[in-house]
């Protein structure tokens, strides 16, 4: 057996400590925020045995309601349970009968784990970068100089630190598609010469403010190689900066909660901060999630403050000295109008974005929809804190299909009124057989059952003691009050648009296990978790709207020599080493893409494929590696192409402007940038096939 990977770093998660101080304030070394008696996934097994009839039960609903037929029940029901959320899978020692080309959409050698300061792909694969931070996307806009940067430069392009990618089509412009891209947060030490953190400008403040929020541009394929271009000054292009006004939407909107010197109606804000990733509306809208909103945000003083993780003193990039809006020893409120689910219509370019209220407030990672039956988004959410919840909103009102005025607006009013619900997870094994160390259980799956427990549905509040607008605007605590599942930082969720099925990416949780800290449960099962893992989840009769779903761990990441990993039971000699998932896509194929952020296997972050269903099942495949001090972000799959965003580059301790860690994009002696990369293979065939 091969010798495990060795860690490239001890510092939480995998990250430099640059980019844990400026993407989320240094979270992993502040105080949990979540403090309550909460119970864990596991914590409430008593009666587990008996309990698991029940989850089996569950699960052969969901296949019967999947195939449209009745329950299953004799002989065929121990079958229906074991394919239930594998989707055809196999069970850890059932044959595998592998083909060397591997899983449809996942053909291709995998790239070895490596530290090279480029984008790796796989042989008879191209890329080009897309589009850069700085480069000019609005008319007037100059182009861009890293010694002569302005404000009002900056509003005029790519933003900074691009995360979350969607494409949309572009009727009537022969290959050409929309581009929306979220960015997520500064790193001014990487951005401007000679910056002082303990003195910024005005100047570069107003830089950074501009350099937030989000880009719209369209995109120009060339057809021959897959490459793609921005179209400057396309009249669809856009920038969304800290600056600019966004709706309070939805049943907390004119809440005092959200009232401010500025805005008392409670329904207007300027900017959206830190926006992590979203979702692609069936509507055509994008959906972007306001994450790591605390750290811009100086003098919390109240244990709400705390519980949203909002330090007491002054912030890393003190925007408090120049905006009183940042410093809530003067604005108590404006804090509570950030941590919400944004809405934007990348084919309006003069509609305002709509901050949802009834999706809840939290450190919002992603927000992906599907359709019931009858048509009524439900969304899934993650909060990305460690010991925090996931959530769903399932909306009271049906899309309108066309494209008709009217069935536009109707469909943009579809996130406004409907229900909150979180997650409440229970194990079906005894709890003694969680040790912390990720042996599988007895039964072979780490899997159980779960229920949504309601917390607001429109002006009602379902949780005593909180009115609705305050389980809106203090979403954190109404679910502390509910008890709902305490979880390893729940990041990007994707519902499978082949199966239904829900992935979760847990990306992981250094303090489970440690003195006063939650230990080892069946959905988290590892202490000291420095890989993460990702949960599949079933809705019962496969119905989103539903209140119970069956669940279990996909996959456990980490070194495939290391008896605590697991692959859904395929050969782990066959899989590639994978460290903290974050974020997910799927291909057309049913295979989840997933980019990692952290790696601690002695490799670059990176992106990879796997197959959900069949017998290849949990087959992995690393698919690119990222640049020095990258993360990769925004996967996006398309038949043709992928689509990655590399965001922080370079940022390794001891880095600055003039002592770069990387040289990318553009090599030597140019300022290293954020961008958007975009790969095809060479022969002009789909991707992995």
């Amino acid at each position: 057996m091969r010798n495990l990977l060795p860690l490239i770093s001890s510092h939480p998660g995998g990250r430099s400590a640059l980019t844990c101080r400026y993407r989320c304030g240094d979270a992993c070394f502040k105080e949990i925020p979540n403090t309550s008696a909460n119970e864990y996934a596991g914590d409430v097994i008593a009666g587990a045995l008996s309990r698991r009839s029940m989850m089996r039960a569950a699960a052969v609903v969901t296949v019967a309601a999947a195939a449209g037929t009745a329950a299953l029940t004799g002989p065929a029901a121990p079958q229906a349970e074991a394919a239930a959320l594998a989707g055809q899978g196999h069970k850890p020692g059932h044959p595998h009968r592998p083909a060397p080309s591997g899983a449809r959409g996942l053909r291709f050698s995998p790239v070895a784990p490596n530290k090279n300061d480029k984008v790796t792909v796989p042989d008879g694969y191209g890329q080009n970068v897309v589009i850069r931070w700085g480069e000019p996307i609005l008319r007037g806009a100059p182009a861009f100089n890293p010694d002569k940067q302005s404000a009002k430069a900056q509003a005029g392009q790519f933003g900074y630190n691009n995360d979350f990618l969607s494409l949309l089509p572009l009727r009537g412009e022969r290959g050409r598609q929309v581009l929306v891209a979220n960015h997520e947060y500064t790193d001014e030490i990487l951005m401007f010469r000679g910056y002082d953190p303990a003195n910024p400008t005005r100047e570069q403040v107003e830089i950074a403010w501009a350099a937030h929020g989000l880009s719209v541009v369209v995109v120009q394929e060339e057809h021959r190689t897959g490459k793609l271009g921005p179209v400057n000054r396309h009249p669809l292009n856009r920038r969304l900066t800290a600056t600019s006004e966004f709706r309070i939407t939805g049943p907390a909107a004119g809440s005092p909660l959200l009232r401010t010197s500025a805005d008392r109606t409670g329904r207007k804000v300027y900017g959206t901060l830190n926006n992590c990733a979203g979702g692609t509306t069936p509507w055509g809208t994008t959906l972007h999630g306001e994450e790591n909103f605390n750290q811009y945000f100086a003098n919390g003083s109240t244990d709400m403050h705390k519980r949203y993780g909002i330090a007491a003193g002054a912030t890393e990039r003190k925007w408090e000295r120049f905006d009183k809006r940042f410093d809530l020893a003067k604005e108590p409120n404006e804090a509570n109008r950030f941590g919400w689910v944004v809405e934007l219509d990348p084919y309006d370019p003069d509609s305002t974005p709509r901050k949802r209220t009834a999706l809840g407030r939290f450190k919002h990672e992603a927000a992906q929809p599907r359709l019931t039956s009858d048509g009524r988004p439900v969304v899934y959410m993650g909060d990305d804190e460690k010991f925090d919840y996931f959530y769903k909103f399932v909306s009271s009102k049906r899309m309108k299909k066309g494209n008709s005025r009217a069935a536009h607006a109707h469909n943009l009013t579809l996130l406004d009124e409907g229900t909150l619900y979180v997650a409440k997870l229970t194990g079906d094994s005894p709890v003694n057989e969680f040790d912390g160390t990720g042996k599988l259980p007895s039964d072979g799956e780490f899997d159980g059952s779960g229920v949504w427990i309601p917390l607001a549905t429109g002006n009602t509040s379902h949780v005593p003691g909180m009115t609705a607008e305050e389980v809106y605007v203090y979403t954190r605590l109404a679910g502390d009050k509910v008890g709902a599942t305490k979880m390893d930082r729940p990041e990007d969720v994707e519902p499978s648009p082949r199966t239904g099925r829900v992935y979760i990416a847990l990306t992981n949780n250094s303090d489970r296990g440690k003195a006063g800290k939650a230990g080892a449960d069946e959905a988290n099962p590892r202490n000291a978790n420095k890989h993460g893992q990702i949960l599949e989840l079933a809705e019962n009769w496969d119905d989103p709207a539903g209140d119970g779903f069956a669940w279990r761990l996909f996959l456990v990441a980490g070194d495939p020599n290391d008896p605590a990993t697991y692959f859904s039971g395929f050969p782990k000699e066959k899989v590639s080493p994978i460290s903290c998932p974050d974020n997910v896509a799927f291909d057309a194929h049913g295979n989840l893409w997933i980019s990692t952020d952290g790696n601690q296997l002695g490799s670059h972050d990176g992106l990879f494929g796997v197959a959900t269903q069949g017998e290849r099942r949990g087959e992995l495949k690393q698919f690119l590696t990222v640049p020095t001090g990258a993360e990769t972000c925004g996967p996006l799959i398309q038949d043709r192409r992928v689509l990655v965003a590399v965001q922080h580059p370079g940022e390794i301790d001891g880095a600055s402007v003039e002592k770069p860690a990387s040289n990318w994009p553009d090599g030597p002696g140019k300022i290293v940038r954020p961008s958007v990369v975009a790969v095809w293979r060479k022969d002009g065939g789909d991707i992995g096939v």
